[in-house]
């Protein structure tokens, strides 16, 4: 199932004690890359979130948005660096003695230096939260991976009506090639006839200059491979891998059969022909850039 490499999906749930929302976005990567914005205390979680989504994501842009926030009440401990408390104690009491001032230190003013506390918060269970995070997650992918194979079946729709485009141009190629041979023929002819200002031809010269011109011409196995290579086109739309590099090198292929079959047409309508193809490859190109 052919997908496109734009998606975007978004998620957001209470579990197990948080409130998470998860929000993903792609756009079009030659490979797979990713990033992540998670809350500082939970940037454990950047690397899981990669390995998840990369086992649904085969390649493009993918951006990850984490917000998480506990509702339940944080584990709070709170240290006194007695130490410095001392240290400063000693120094008042010195400062009090050495300028006759009165030592009227509280505990008021002592708070109000934040050295002399340190705040930890207990550590997050990694399990517990990544647990809750990847459920969420689940979800926004779900929704990013069905954007993703709709706009995918668009964009199949689309190149497979251009190819068929192509294969009528082409059809219009092998009949009309031939054509243009027996015209040769006939101008042939009469040129010879006019050079010799005589009714008698030379029968095997003219078939060795027919013979000449017909295989500089021939188009048929550019052709034969041209419709080969639209049937892979065909059977790459129905495989569930990734296909987005395959295309891209089978349009190539395509393209230079089209561009063989005009560096060797001799007839205005063959050439008006492949001028079609080659515009119906390009825009070809163009929408398989945003395959996955």
């Amino acid at each position: 199932m052919v997908k496109s490499m734009t998606g975007y999906g978004r998620a957001a749930e209470t579990l197990d004690g948080m409130a998470i929302t998860v929000e993903i976005k792609s756009v079009n990567h030659r490979y797979f890359e990713f990033s992540s914005r998670t809350p500082r205390a939970y940037g454990f979680l950047d690397e899981k979130l990669k390995n998840f989504f990369q086992t649904s994501i085969s390649r493009g842009k993918v951006e990850c948005y984490v917000q998480l926030e506990s509702l339940e009440e944080a584990d709070v401990q709170v240290h006194l660096n007695t130490s410095l408390v001392q240290g400063y104690l000693n120094a008042f009491r010195e400062l009090s003695e050495h300028f006759g001032l009165d030592n009227d230190v509280r505990v008021s003013t002592l708070s109000r230096n934040s050295d002399f506390f340190s705040v930890h918060k207990a550590e997050a269970d990694e399990d517990r939260v990544w647990n809750a995070v990847k459920a969420v997650a689940q979800q926004a992918l779900a929704q990013f991976l069905e954007m993703r194979t709709r706009e995918g079946e668009r964009l199949r729709e689309d190149v497979l009506s251009r190819a068929a485009a192509i294969l009528e141009n082409v059809a219009f190629i092998e009949q009309r090639s031939p054509e243009t041979v027996r015209e040769y023929n006939e101008k042939l002819l009469q040129r010879m006839r006019t050079v010799l200002e005589d009714t008698h031809v030379d029968e095997q010269r003219l078939l060795t200059e027919a013979a000449i011109y017909a295989d500089k011409v021939a188009v048929a196995e550019e052709t034969v491979r041209l419709r080969s290579h639209i049937d892979q086109l065909h059977e790459l739309f129905e495989s569930k891998e990734a296909v987005g590099r395959k295309l891209d090198f089978l349009v190539q292929e395509i393209n230079r059969e089209a561009n063989t079959i005009g560096s060797k047409a001799q007839d205005v309508e063959i050439a008006r022909r492949v001028i079609d193809i080659k515009a119906e490859v390009e825009k070809i190109r163009e929408q398989i850039q945003n395959i996955e």
